[in-house]
C-alpha cells in the first residue's frame, strides 16, 4: 500500500497540474454548507442539553448536531490534500514548506482576533479569554506539515496514522499529571480551558487539540496522491479507503474495546441504540470519530466523480472560496439572529453569548424550525456573495486575496 502511494518523482495525471479538482470542491462545499447548520444551531435555536445527550435528546436534535461532525475532519483533511496537490503544482518543497508556515501562522491570527471577535462581538481581551477551534487547528498543522513535508511520503503516512490510531491509547494521562503543564496537554491532546491569569478567570479553552488534527491533515497530505492517478485508479482506491474505515470503525465500534472514550450501549429503543452507537466523541476526536467521518468521505467523492448533478455546481461554489466563507459567516449568523429576536419579540437578544439557560428570555424557545429555516436564508446568501467573490478572485491579482 505504502509503495503504490509513492509518486515524488514518479508518473502522474497530468490534468492535476492543469486545473482544480472538482470533486474536491463539491465535497468541501458540502461540509462548509453542513458546518453553518451547527453554528445557526448555537445562535438562533440552541438547546438546553446537550444534543448528543441520548437521556434528553430526540432523534431530530440527535441527527441535527450528528451530520455535522463530518465537517471538521474533512475540512482538516482536505486541507492537506490542497497542500500536496500545490506542492505537484510548483514542485518546489522549500517554497511549500515556507507557504504552509506563513499560511498556519496567519490562520491562528484570524482564529484569535477574527473568528473570536465574530462570535462573541467583542476582542478576546475584554472578555472571558479566548478559544482555538478548526482553523487554529489547521493553522497549527500547516506549521507541522510544513517540517513533515521533507520527509518522504511514507514517513509522512506512517506519522499520521500513529497520530490517529495511537493518540488514544494515551487517554490515561490527564492534564494534572503533568502539573504546571497541564495546559501543554490539554493544547496537544485533551482539549480544555486554561486559565492565564492568578485568578483564572481570563484564559484560553483549546477545542482542538493538536495530536489528533496533525494526523488528520497529515493523512490528507499523503491522500494527495491518490487524487492524481487516473480516474479508474482512484476510484479503485477510494472504494477501498472509504469501505476500510466504515468497516474498521463498525468493528472496533461494535466491540467497545479501543477507539472512543464513550461507549455504546443498548437502548429503550433500535434508533436509540443506533444513536448511541454513532455518539462518537469530537473533543478530542477520537480514532472512531475520524474513522466514522472519513469512511463515507471518500465514497462521496466517488459519487462526485462520476455525476454530474446540477446541484453539485451549487456546492462547488462554496468550495472554492471556503475560508471566505468560513470568516465571514460568523458575523452574519450572530447578527442577524439578534435583529431576529428584536423583530420578532421586541428585545435585543444575544443567544451566542447567553449559554446559561437561566438567563434566557421567558419567550425564548429552540425551535428546529426556525433553526433549519435561519440556515437555508444564510446559505442561499451566501452562495450569491461566495460566487461573486470567486468570480473576483480569479480575474484579480492583488496581493491580500491569497490570504483568503
Amino acid at each position: 500500500m505504502l509503495q503504490s502511494l509513492q509518486l515524488k518523482g514518479g508518473c502522474m495525471n497530468t490534468e492535476i497540474k492543469r486545473s482544480r479538482i472538482q470533486s474536491l470542491d463539491i465535497l468541501r462545499g458540502l461540509v462548509i454548507v453542513l458546518m453553518a447548520i451547527d453554528h445557526v444551531r448555537d445562535m438562533w435555536s440552541l438547546e438546553a442539553f446537550q444534543p448528543e445527550d441520548l437521556s434528553q435528546t430526540s432523534p431530530e436534535y440527535f441527527f441535527t448536531r450528528w451530520i455535522t461532525h463530518f465537517c471538521a475532519p474533512v475540512f482538516v483533511f482536505l486541507a492537506g490534500t490542497s497542500s500536496f496537490l500545490y506542492q505537484v503544482k510548483i514542485n518546489d518543497t522549500k517554497a511549500l514548506s515556507r507557504f504552509l508556515l506563513i499560511r498556519g501562522l496567519w490562520l491562528i491570527l484570524v482564529e484569535v482576533m477574527v473568528i473570536n471577535a465574530s462570535w462573541m462581538l467583542g476582542f478576546f481581551w475584554s472578555e472571558w479569554g479566548f478559544f482555538l477551534q478548526v482553523i487554529w487547528a489547521i493553522g497549527i498543522s500547516m506549521i507541522a506539515l510544513a517540517g513533515l513535508v521533507w520527509l518522504s511520503d511514507k514517513m509522512i503516512l506512517l506519522i499520521a496514522l500513529l497520530l490517529i490510531f495511537g493518540h488514544n491509547a494515551l487517554n490515561f494521562i490527564v492534564p494534572a499529571d503533568l502539573g504546571s503543564f497541564s495546559w501543554l496537554w490539554k493544547m496537544l491532546h485533551e482539549s480544555g480551558y486554561h486559565g492565564l491569569n492568578q485568578s483564572g478567570n481570563w484564559g484560553v479553552y483549546f477545542a482542538y487539540p493538536m495530536i489528533p488534527w496533525m494526523g488528520v491533515m497529515a493523512a490528507g497530505y499523503v491522500f494527495g496522491n491518490v487524487m492524481t492517478f487516473t480516474l479508474e485508479r482512484r476510484t479503485q482506491w477510494l472504494y477501498r479507503l472509504g469501505l476500510a474505515a466504515i468497516v474498521l470503525f463498525v468493528i472496533l465500534r461494535y466491540s467497545n474495546v479501543y477507539g472512543d472514550t464513550a461507549v455504546w450501549e443498548p437502548q429503550q429503543t433500535m434508533l436509540f441504540t443506533f444513536m448511541s452507537f454513532l455518539n462518537t466523541q469530537k473533543y478530542p476526536p477520537s480514532l472512531l470519530y475520524v474513522l466514522m467521518t472519513m469512511g463515507p468521505a471518500f465514497l462521496l467523492l466517488i459519487l462526485f466523480e462520476k455525476k454530474d448533478y446540477k446541484w453539485f455546481g451549487f456546492l462547488r461554489v462554496f468550495g472554492r472560496v471556503p475560508f471566505f466563507f468560513y470568516v465571514l459567516h460568523f458575523i452574519v449568523i450572530h447578527l442577524t439572529s439578534m435583529v431576529y429576536f428584536k423583530l420578532f419579540h421586541g428585545e435585543w437578544f444575544d443567544l451566542a453569548n447567553t449559554q446559561n439557560p437561566q438567563n434566557w428570555p421567558d419567550f425564548y424557545q429552540p425551535s428546529l424550525l426556525r433553526l433549519y429555516v435561519a440556515w437555508a436564508v444564510i446559505v442561499v446568501f451566501f452562495y450569491y456573495l461566495c460566487r461573486w467573490f470567486d468570480r473576483y478572485k480569479s480575474t484579480h491579482q492583488q496581493w491580500w486575496l491569497k490570504f483568503l
